[in-house]
């Protein structure tokens, strides 16, 4: 319970995460049947960027700082609107430093039928996240563990929606423990979409994490990759990905133009590089 998202907000691995479930929801709303998103790691789903926290490592800089000082191609601007919209609604409503975390982004592309389950371990979190969404009864906030969570909340009386699994990955089982948690509840709920983000670092067992998906028997599985850095010990992130379970169709395609452009803008050494591909099953045909 040591980590606080405050100090890694706006980061290069929350732009990714951002953008990715931006276009989520976004497909979600294509459909007039009411949807929930949970999210099992809320954190405390606002930010601010000139607090002590983000001041402290500065990681926005090489993250949404370097996004919003960078030019894009014309035809990304469609893939990239619900993202910024998101970041210039809290920054009107709060200020120019300020940065939506994942609940917010979902918070402000909700209908009125929508629902929002937002989950925080962290005492203190916790009442900030409560504090924060206050105002909005579509979103409901329990402090309580994100895994056992999960497995209570599904399937949603919606049986549609986005169910997000950020956890901390402190612990060394940290994996093992996402996966004997994730796979029942897919079981549960079988057509939910699924984002679990992923740290890629020096000694990361995610080439394990991956092959054990596989071995479950999971049809459709999407992996979005951005490496910033090449893998060396002791310093941190060098990438983060994103394992999609029964992405939108036109995900994959989304992410195909976009990795390109986040590669550009976001690497920090010659070790960087994307991937976007299929580890299970197959593109799903256009309905």
């Amino acid at each position: 319970m040591n980590y606080r998202h405050a100090f890694h907000a706006g980061n290069f691995a929350d732009v990714l995460k951002h953008i990715v479930i931006a276009r989520i929801i976004t497909h979600l709303l294509e459909k007039p049947a009411p949807f929930r998103v949970i999210d099992t790691h809320a954190g405390i789903g606002l930010y601010d960027l000139a607090a002590h926290e983000a001041g402290r490592t500065r990681e926005w800089e090489g993250g949404i700082g370097q996004v919003l000082a960078s030019p894009h191609l014309p035809e990304l601007a469609p893939l990239l609107a619900p993202y910024f919209e998101a970041i210039t609604r809290v920054r009107i409503f709060h200020n120019e430093r300020s940065y939506p975390g994942s609940p917010e982004i979902a918070r402000g592309m909700l209908r009125g039928e929508d629902r929002l389950i937002l989950v925080e371990k962290h005492p203190a979190d916790a009442e900030t996240l409560k504090k924060n969404f206050a105002f909005d009864g579509r979103a409901k906030v329990l402090m309580r563990d994100g895994y056992e969570s999960l497995l209570a909340l599904v399937p949603p009386k919606e049986r549609r929606g986005l169910i997000l699994i950020d956890p901390p990955y402190e612990d060394r089982d940290e994996f093992a423990h996402l996966l004997n948690t994730f796979v029942p509840a897919y079981r549960k709920f079988p057509t939910g979409i699924y984002a679990i983000w992923y740290p890629i670092k020096a000694g990361s067992p995610v080439d394990s994490f991956h092959q054990a998906l596989k071995i479950a028997g999971i049809p459709k599985i999407l992996r979005i990759e951005l490496r910033v850095r090449a893998d060396n010990f002791g310093t941190g992130l060098s990438g983060s990905g994103l394992i999609i379970v029964n992405p939108p169709w036109r995900l994959k395609e989304e992410m195909d133009t976009l990795l390109p452009w986040l590669d550009q803008t976001l690497a920090a050494n010659d070790g960087h590089g994307i991937r976007c591909d299929w580890l299970a099953g197959e593109k799903l045909p256009p309905v």
